[in-house]
This record gives structure tokens, C-alpha cells and sequence, in this order.
């Protein structure tokens, strides 16, 4: 059986951009609950603008907002996080497999008459393909993500191999 894997360029840039996402997420958190709190408005308004504050400005309304926006930014940083590292993590764990009968996909066989059609719309822009089964499941085999997706295109049966199916 001929297997798919994972890419590790995409496996490197992604698990480089969770760790960056991730570093983001304790940086922008460790602001907003600790320093930016310990810090007196006034002084945190100068490390912040590089400027003495105005006359009759609201030190602890720019305080305030300045904590709320640091904890924000964390917690877009945690969702990037969260959205690369579970998508990194589905792409590692997706387990293809296949020989001259069909394929084995999250451990349950399937046979090429089980595929109704191939959908290569985004195959030359993308190299991403569609398997249309025939009990109404789809599957996007995606050659950024997993090396092995055209030599398992080019192994289906001459009647799923036809432009356009």
C-alpha cells in the first residue's frame, strides 16, 4: 500500500506560525495583566506615545483602554493559534493510503467504484482535488499539504482519470 504524507515544508511554516501565534498570544497577556496594571498611567502613557501627556488628559481611561487592547490582541493571537495548530494537527493525522483497489481513509475501505467523481476544478491553480463518493461523503486531497496526492490521481481507473470527472 502506497501512503500519502504529510508535506513537511507546510509542516514547518505552520508550526513556525503557531509558535510565533503562540509567543504572541503570553506577550500581548503578560501586558495586559501584569505590567501595563503595575505600571502608573502616567509613565505608561510616555513609554507608549514618547511624549509627555497632554493637560487634563485621562491617564486611567488610556490606561484602561491600552490593558483592554493588549488582552484583546492576546486573545486574537490564541485564536490564530488555535486555528493553524488544529489545522496543522488534522493535516498530520489525516491517514490515506492506497493500492490498485481502492483506499483506506481514518481506517475504513473504500474501492474506486465507491468514487462517483473526481472534482479537479482547483487542481492546476490550487493542486488541491475533490473525491465525490457515492454515499454523498467528499474528500479534498490537497497536494501542499500531503505529498503523494498525484501519483494516487494519476493511479484511479481510466474512468475517473477523464477531464472533467
Amino acid at each position: 500500500m502506497k501512503k500519502l504524507a504529510v508535506n513537511m515544508e507546510y509542516v514547518r511554516r505552520h508550526l513556525f506560525t503557531v509558535v510565533v501565534t503562540l509567543a504572541l498570544a503570553v506577550w500581548f497577556a503578560y501586558d495586559g495583566f501584569v505590567v501595563y496594571p503595575a505600571t502608573p498611567a502616567a509613565e505608561l502613557y510616555v513609554a507608549i506615545e514618547k511624549s509627555d501627556p497632554p493637560a487634563a488628559f485621562d491617564l486611567d481611561a488610556f490606561k484602561a483602554q491600552k490593558i483592554r487592547t493588549q488582552i484583546s490582541f492576546s486573545a486574537l493571537s490564541l485564536l490564530a493559534f488555535l486555528v493553524v495548530g488544529l489545522r496543522l494537527l488534522s493535516s498530520v493525522k489525516f491517514d490515506f493510503s492506497y493500492d490498485e483497489e481502492g483506499f483506506v481513509l481514518k481506517g475504513s475501505r473504500y474501492s474506486y467504484a465507491d468514487i462517483s467523481s473526481v472534482d479537479r476544478a482547483r487542481w492546476s491553480a490550487k493542486g488541491v482535488a475533490l473525491l465525490k463518493l457515492k454515499d454523498g461523503n467528499k474528500i479534498i486531497l490537497d497536494s501542499w499539504h500531503h505529498r503523494g496526492v498525484d501519483e494516487f490521481l494519476k493511479s484511479l481507473p481510466e474512468s475517473l482519470n477523464q477531464e472533467g470527472v
